[in-house]
């Protein structure tokens, strides 16, 4: 008989919105606090973690971005994220907004997760493009589901041009 197991969402659910950032061309955890901890042994094989986060940017030149979801913290595996995509120059308050979809192969120290998703970015506050997460060839990423884990949106700037960015 198949196994059926209902999982609701982890609180805490986060309802605010993270710090405002600038500057930052390293990458920097960009979720709001608390912070989503999966406890360990969570996750189960064919389970589904399904992820969103949106927010808004600014800048003053036209800087790149990459945008992600990560298992472990930032320091930790990118589930998925973006390329480097070119915002618009001078823009202020414009949407972004990434999604992903998650399936565990398989569990333990050497787990795996197969993902995809995709993010939506503002180059103004009426247009907006479409990218594929991740940016790369659909792949199984290895995640440790025997320990507690943080699930992290990241964010890196190329450039440090300005307090906007």
């Amino acid at each position: 008989m198949a196994r059926t197991l209902y999982v609701a969402p982890v609180p805490p659910l986060n309802v605010t919105a993270g710090a405002a950032y600038a500057n930052l061309n390293t990458i920097t955890d960009v979720s709001p606090a608390p912070q989503i901890v999966l406890p360990a042994n969570l996750l189960d094989v064919g389970q589904v973690l399904r992820m969103k986060a949106f927010g808004v940017l600014s800048t003053t030149v036209t800087p790149t971005i990459i945008l992600g979801f990560y298992y472990g913290a930032v320091a930790g595996t990118a589930l998925a994220a973006s390329a480097a995509i070119t915002t618009g120059s001078g823009v202020t308050n414009v949407p972004w907004e990434i999604e992903y979809e998650g399936r565990v192969r398989t569990t333990g120290t050497g787990g795996t997760i197969m993902g995809r998703g995709t993010m939506q970015l503002g180059t103004s506050v009426s247009a907006i493009t479409f990218n594929p997460l991740p940016a790369t060839a659909l792949a199984t990423v290895t995640i440790d589901t025997t320990t507690a884990k943080q699930v992290t949106v990241g964010a890196t700037w190329s450039a440090t041009t300005s307090a906007s960015n």
